[in-house]
């Protein structure tokens, strides 16, 4: 008996060479059915497990392989997907963050929330994306908050009484099948689940896929016995629909990578660990360093930091934003949560050093990803060889822009510009074909390789495609 999902088939990229694309599919369904049949194309079913059960749901996985093709397919039941699996010569790339806002209002149209998801949704069946970048809040879980009177409660109450709440099995239980139906209902809308299961996704996560601020909040409300019970929750439904698994699948603090023809997709976890006084962990650290250093013979990297790692000084815009822009408080955590912030400076040079390194010395060609600030921009920093470090950032496709006098502020502020390393200046530049530095329309990035030559374009609500972007 075929039955309809909940939500999905989300696709998850764990491989791909020249040969094969390899994959996890991932569905929703009410609980207590017959297991799904998963299959690639001409392929029998493939093994499905039960990943997680709960709250009357349960999710199925799938790993599948598919053959590199410009056009394949794989089915679920009777229902087949096509998909573009062809990454070793021209390459198309989705690139998307901030899929929603801080106090989503459930009545929000979906025709007007999704706007650009179904503008997306039409550019892959004009020219098919073989991969899919989501560069962090990829879901606003704020609404956590509410899920259960003690957690409001807790939420309310002074910084030095949080430590003093008990996590109970009720608040658990309620904020868990919260946050489970948040990802079920999201999915499902019908231009972005069209995406999730056409084309395999790589996923790191952001505050809002926590709640808001997760990571830059005082210990006793982070370390709290509600704070880490609310962590334990997000991170749970991060694996399951961010990731496709039932727990980590790397040490704690570690991020994700994907090696394919002629590039390689990076993506350092720069939330679990994170507290006022430091970005990454020593495990973190050590796994962004190794995986960087592998050698790739001169391919692309692409390294998405969720929050901008190329930006003006920040200590100066804090400043700005709190004394003349008092009206846009709900962004304030999102600036002071940066890589430029002082407590975090050392672990900044450290980040950008590293790229300087594989540049300069072992010749691989790095474009950073970002989004998390609500507008779109770009930054280049100068490397002492001729090279150029590229920073894009899109943001948001979903998110409502924060509204022009703001960015005019931060584009203005920008001009100081940065200079963390001695030697490798840091210049915040307009988006191709913008006029300033900051563009304030939602917004998503497509990133294209033709031969050896990687450009990219901003698709904006108002002013539509930008033009291309050379990266190399």
């Amino acid at each position: 008996m075929t039955r309809t999902p909940l939500a999905g088939p989300i696709l998850f990229a764990r491989d791909v060479d020249r040969v094969r694309y390899q994959i996890s599919v991932i569905l929703v369904h009410e609980d207590g059915g017959p297991l799904p049949e998963i299959a690639a194309e001409g392929d029998d079913p493939a093994q499905v497990e039960i990943l997680w059960s709960g709250h009357g749901r349960v999710i199925y996985r799938a790993d599948l392989t598919l053959p590199v093709a410009s056009k394949t397919s794989y089915r679920v039941d009777e229902t087949s997907y096509q998909v573009c699996t062809d990454l070793t010569g021209d390459a198309n790339i989705a690139y998307v963050s901030c899929n929603g806002e801080e106090d989503e209002d459930a009545d929000w149209p979906v025709e007007h929330r999704d706007a650009l998801w179904s503008r997306l949704a039409r550019d892959h069946e004009a020219t098919p994306f073989g991969l899919f970048l989501h560069g962090g809040d990829q879901i606003y879980a704020d609404d956590i908050l509410a899920s259960h009177p003690k957690i409001v409660e807790w939420e309310e109450a002074e910084p030095e009484e949080k430590s003093t709440f008990e996590w109970t099995d009720d608040m658990q239980q309620k904020a868990e099948k919260h946050l489970l139906n948040r990802y079920i209902d999201l999915y499902a809308h019908p231009a972005i689940a069209h995406m999730l299961a056409r084309v395999p996704s790589v996923m790191m996560w952001d505050d809002h896929d926590i709640f808001d601020g997760y990571g830059s909040h005082p210990a006793p409300k982070q370390n709290s016995p509600v704070g880490q019970g609310l962590f334990e929750i997000a991170q749970r439904m991060f694996n399951l629909f961010q990731r496709g698994a039932a727990e980590n699948i790397a040490p704690v603090g570690a991020g994700v990578k994907l090696d394919a023809p002629g590039f390689s997709v990076i993506a350092p976890d720069l939330r679990t660990a994170r507290t006022p006084e430091r970005v990454m962990n020593d495990a973190g650290w050590e796994w962004f360093d190794q995986v960087m250093l592998k050698r790739r013979d001169g391919n692309h990297c692409l390294v998405m930091s969720s929050v901008p790692a190329l930006g003006p000084r920040l200590s100066w815009v804090e400043f700005m934003i709190d004394t003349f822009w008092p009206g846009v408080n709900q962004y304030e955590d999102d600036l002071r949560d940066q890589w430029q912030s002082r407590a975090h400076r050392e672990e900044w040079k450290r980040f950008l050093g590293i790229m300087v390194r594989e540049v300069e010395q072992n010749d691989q060609p790095v474009t950073l990803l970002s989004g998390e600030i609500h507008v779109a921009t770009r930054a280049t920093m100068k490397l002492k060889s001729g090279s150029v470090i590229h920073q894009l950032v899109s943001s948001g496709i979903s998110h409502t822009p924060p509204g022009t006098g703001y960015a005019r502020t931060l584009g203005a502020l920008a001009i100081f510009g940065e200079d963390p390393l001695s030697g490798y200046p840091i210049t915040i530049r307009p988006p191709a074909g913008q006029r300033n530095r900051y563009v304030s329309q939602r917004n998503y990035l497509r990133i294209r390789r033709r031969g050896e030559d990687w450009t990219a374009e901003w698709e904006f609500e108002d002013d539509g495609a930008s033009p291309p972007l050379a990266l190399s």
